[in-house]
């Protein structure tokens, strides 16, 4: 898998993958429709930048071999006083259970550590979301809270679990 930014005619693929139900149920907002891709397309097309706390990149995911799209990797660059960090990943349907969450997710996870030398990396989810939960877990990130009735989404109240890992555990070893 290749990670690259957004591009234009990315536009169907966005719209493919917010747009549907199944895949933005976890998420914060409601699935996305033609009306506002391009909205959602123009955050996407920013140029990358991560030079300061409040910085996101976001980077489209396709496969090598095809070009296909697979799903979008999102880094969130929360604090420089604390080194912080946060990761986020959106994969297709159409890819899902393949490893490619888990190969993002570490990818993120060195565009914290070793291109911006943050402290800590952390992920969260609905804790009813456990692929997610799996993939941080499996990239060796450590389960750290899990908090009930965290948020009201959607009409409903949801727990939310947070996941981190720090610079030192990064190099430590553990099958990457």
């Amino acid at each position: 898998m290749t990670l690259r930014p957004f591009r234009p005619e990315d536009a169907e693929d966005v719209l493919a993958l917010y747009g549907n139900p199944d895949v933005v149920r976890y998420l914060y907002g409601e699935p996305l429709d033609r009306q506002k891709l391009p909205e959602a397309l123009e955050r996407r097309l920013r140029p990358p930048m991560l030079s300061s706390a409040g910085d996101v990149l976001e980077l489209a995911a396709e496969l090598r071999t095809t070009g296909e799209f697979v799903g979008a990797m999102t880094f969130f660059h929360r604090s420089d006083e604390h080194r912080r960090g946060e990761i986020g990943y959106t994969i297709s349907p159409a890819f899902a259970g393949r490893g490619f969450a888990g190969e993002g997710a570490t990818a993120l996870l060195g565009i914290g550590f070793d291109h911006l030398g943050l402290h800590r990396v952390e992920g969260q989810c609905d804790a009813r979301n456990l692929a997610s939960a799996r993939v941080m877990e499996r990239v060796g990130m450590r389960r750290e809270a899990h908090l009930h009735e965290h948020e009201f989404v959607k009409g409903e109240w949801t727990d939310t679990v947070i996941y981190s890992m720090l610079a030192a555990e990064w190099g430590a070893p553990r099958g990457r």
